[in-house]
């Protein structure tokens, strides 16, 4: 494959990664108050995982130098404890009165959908940049 085409292919991977992580804060927002999940624990922060990966194993066997893509190797529970809240009219609160809610800070979600869409935006423009350099080159060659 060319080399501008290992870019493309770089990008389009980083594309579905920047995806994974939007749909993974978005997750995690809508159940930032969820109190009951069907383990009727309350809900846990969800991240994504992602790895580094060949876009051409032949280059990289080669040891050449190869296009490096990105893949969602796992989305992970974060192991962080439960919110305490005192809620004592809420049915999930315990005898104390205390209710265990999500460990799902909002606004760190919000900078991570800002950061992810960003990157999606930036892998785009790079694409549309290799897109436009390979039709120059084919109206050059007329």
């Amino acid at each position: 494959m060319s080399t501008l085409g290992n870019a493309i292919t770089a990008a389009a991977s980083a594309l579905n990664a920047q995806r994974a992580r939007l749909e993974v804060a978005v997750s995690n927002i809508a159940n930032a108050e969820s109190t009951r999940g069907p383990d009727g624990q309350p809900y846990r922060r969800r991240d994504v995982v992602l790895a580094a990966t060949p876009v051409d194993p032949f280059d990289a066997a080669l040891g050449q130098a190869a296009a490096m893509g990105v893949q969602v190797v796992q989305v992970v529970e974060d192991t962080e404890p439960f919110r305490m809240r005192y809620e004592p009219s809420h049915p999930d609160a315990d005898a104390n009165g205390y209710l265990a809610v999500p460990n799902v800070d909002v606004p760190e979600e919000m900078v991570d959908m800002l950061g992810a869409a960003r990157a999606y935006q930036a892998n785009l423009t790079a694409i549309n940049v290799i897109r436009d350099t390979i039709q120059r080159s084919l109206e050059l060659g007329r």
